[in-house]
């Protein structure tokens, strides 16, 4: 267990948190680190592949770069950032 979550300060006196308050606080952690990220991994399963955007810089095809643009940008609202 990490000590930085060992500790509570009561009346400005550490008192050793309880296992049930441990737990609590890590959970707690947790969830929040996978609430952040969420956003990112919804949007990389869905943004379309970067070869689709490379095929149009080669082939010097600004209508596919330019799809290539709108399609990220759909998913990026699509997920916003919280």
């Amino acid at each position: 267990m990490s000590d930085e979550i060992m500790y509570k300060t009561l009346n400005g006196e550490l008192v050793e948190l309880s296992e049930a308050e441990k737990a609590q606080i890590i959970a707690e952690r947790e969830e929040a680190i996978a609430a952040s990220n969420s956003y990112a991994i919804k949007r990389a399963a869905e943004y379309p592949p970067i070869t689709d955007y490379i095929d149009g810089v080669v082939k010097g095809d600004q209508t596919q770069i330019n799809k290539y643009i709108a399609d990220c940008l759909a998913v990026k609202a699509k997920y916003p950032k919280p």
